[in-house]
């Protein structure tokens, strides 16, 4: 089987190491060519543009930024060279962009399923990422045993729209829990307390979370190079969840605190570093 995958980003690029390591035949290819030299490096295969990479593959794997990227990449020419063959679309988008995506790429013949996963570079390198997934059933069963490549734990919730919806209920439960950490956090450090007996506390209790222990250096040492998960990744998530929320009628008050939060810290300058960082809109240096 031959495999494409467009978006060679954080994530990305460990997805592509991934399945070379697994013997996978994959191709990869980003807008940034400089962004490929790694995976080059490792002898793996690269193209210059999408549509080549595209017509070297049997099925092709997104992991694009948005919505808005995707519709970049698949352009009228390159929809011809998809026909007859899947996209599974790993990244983040709003359910109901993965459903119009769905209905329009049907359009054209091209088999579509969305894929997104939990997890992060470690999980990746690990191989314990977890994928949703979103479409028939007999699409799930078609391409589990790529996807388990990435990680044991395929989960198969229903139609286009459902795995796109979950991921974003997780992306949510990230985003806010490093937001109330951090406030907590702050509050500790500023009373002077001693922040390793309120982890000890924190880890016995059912309040304690592991994410709690993998963001606190970033936090009491404010490194936030080498991210897992960009700040403005995380903000752009945390808008896709807030539209949803406000197509349903909900009360999503304390998120958009969280929304707030992490947009002061892109505004900060923080952009493309790890989420975490979001600790500085919160706690500012003196």
């Amino acid at each position: 089987m031959k495999v494409a995958l467009l978006g060679t980003g954080l994530l990305g690029a460990a997805m592509v190491k991934r399945f070379h390591v697994q013997s996978v035949d994959i191709t990869a290819w980003n807008r940034s060519q400089n962004k490929l030299k790694p995976l080059q490096e490792m002898g793996i295969k690269t193209t210059q543009t999408a549509l080549q990479a595209i017509e070297q593959a049997e099925v092709i794997i997104l992991m694009l930024t948005d919505a808005k990227a995707i519709q970049s990449v698949l352009q009228d020419n390159v929809k011809v060279a998809l026909k007859g063959k899947t996209i599974i679309q790993m990244g983040t988008i709003a359910p109901q962009q993965s459903r119009e995506l769905a209905q329009t790429l049907a359009q054209s013949e091209i088999d579509y399923l969305e894929a997104p996963v939990l997890g992060s570079i470690p999980n990746v390198n690990a191989g314990q990422l977890i994928s949703i997934v979103g479409g028939s059933k007999s699409q799930f069963e078609q391409w589990q045993p790529l996807l388990t490549q990435l990680g044991p734990q395929v989960h198969y919730l229903g139609e286009v729209g459902s795995a796109s919806t979950i991921k974003l209920a997780f992306n949510h439960f990230i985003a806010s829990l490093a937001t109330t950490f951090g406030l907590s956090l702050a509050v500790v450090k500023a009373n002077g307390l001693d922040v390793e007996q309120f982890m000890s506390i924190l880890r016995d209790s059912a309040l304690y979370a592991p994410t709690y222990d993998k963001k606190l250096n970033n936090m009491l040492h404010r490194q936030f190079d080498n991210p897992n998960f960009p700040t403005s990744h995380m903000l752009k998530d945390i808008n896709l969840f807030l539209d949803e929320t406000q197509q349903l009628g909900l009360n999503s008050a304390a998120t958009e605190g969280v929304r707030d939060i992490l947009q002061q810290a892109v505004n900060m300058g923080f952009a493309e570093q790890d989420y975490s960082a979001l600790f500085q809109a919160i706690s500012p240096e003196k």
